[in-house]
């Protein structure tokens, strides 16, 4: 069985290196760099230094986890009603507030 993560090569901290990720998680690092307006290679080079264990692949998941999950959070009760996306892996009816 081939296996869902997607190799892909980037630039982090001005060394190329590969990172494996499924592409729910590339699709959710190209909306935040985008949010941010900054490029893939600059979010994950500050991914990278900010991280205190674990390898990339694992401190980007859990960046990006930790970044939809606060989206959530943040927002005001009943205010709430985000776009499924493949980041967030849920279906849009089950964020919604009624």
């Amino acid at each position: 069985m081939k296996s869902p993560a997607v190799k892909r090569s980037i630039v982090v901290g001005g060394h190329k290196t590969s990172v494996s990720l499924e592409e729910a998680f590339w699709s959710g690092m190209k909306e935040i760099s985008g949010a941010r307006s900054m490029t893939l290679s600059q979010l994950v080079s500050e991914i990278d230094a900010n991280r205190n264990q674990g390898n990339l692949s694992f401190a980007i998941r859990q960046f990006v986890l930790d970044h939809f999950k606060s989206a959530v959070v943040a927002a005001p009760i009943g205010e709430l009603r985000p776009r499924a996306s493949h980041a967030q892996g849920l279906a849009e009816s089950s964020l919604e507030t009624r």
